[in-house]
């Protein structure tokens, strides 16, 4: 099992604030796990009871509208940290988390992180920190469904996805969503959001090569994003 305090992924989130001896610590705790792709880490509802530290593959967490759909809120990539909100309000789970690809990842049970919690300033100022992020990140989804039309949501999260996941030897974004993950990311029918992609295609602002997506033209995709 490898050990956290020789681990590259850590500097990636806020465990990088943990001390040597406390990285010791959590080594001799944690689990490693992997899940495949298509797997539920944890159900709205369920008791996480830690963390978990993603050390390859991503995820998509989501909400269940009343409808019945399935609204993605965060796409969790390597070196994030998964569970802290439930982790720190001591509440069951109000998200559900499925591998969208296979995974390698860390559990640290709750006991030992809140150790590190109340006795590391900087630790905790730095969880604390990433869940502002995460909250604005929740906010700003809100809003853009509220105020931007779909075609506006599909260019900037198409965009988002580029920049945050970069792109393949193909020149296709790096991650592999399904047509449904992309309208449960933008709020709307499966359908529309395959109409949509035939349209951008069409425009030549993207080209669509089986599952994967290449952005052709970027400054077309930021326009359509902010004046559409």
């Amino acid at each position: 099992m490898g050990k956290c305090e020789q681990c590259m992924v850590r500097q990636l989130n806020s465990i990088k604030e943990l001390s040597k001896d406390e990285l010791i610590r959590i080594s001799h705790c944690k689990t490693m796990k992997i899940i495949k792709k298509g797997e539920v880490i944890f159900n709205e509802g369920d008791y996480i009871n830690g963390v978990f530290c993603i050390k390859s593959g991503i995820c998509k967490v989501s909400k269940m509208s009343e409808n019945g759909r399935d609204q993605i809120i965060h796409l969790i990539k390597r070196g994030d940290l998964l569970g802290q909100r439930s982790l720190i309000s001591d509440e069951v789970a109000n998200l559900k988390a499925t591998a969208v690809n296979d995974m390698e990842v860390c559990f640290i049970p709750k006991q030992e992180i809140l150790k590190d919690l109340h006795k590391n300033p900087n630790f905790s100022m730095s969880v604390l920190k990433n869940m502002a992020n995460s909250l604005k990140d929740t906010d700003n989804i809100v809003v853009n469904m509220a105020q931007k039309s779909v075609r506006q949501r599909l260019a900037s999260s198409l965009l988002y996805l580029e920049e945050n996941f970069g792109v393949n030897k193909d020149g296709g974004v790096n991650i592999n969503l399904t047509r449904e993950d992309i309208a449960n990311i933008i709020g709307t029918a499966t359908e529309s959001t395959i109409r949509l992609l035939s349209e951008f295609k069409k425009k030549d602002y993207i080209k669509l090569v089986k599952k994967e997506i290449v952005i052709l033209n970027r400054n077309e995709l930021k326009s359509i994003e902010v004046f559409t």
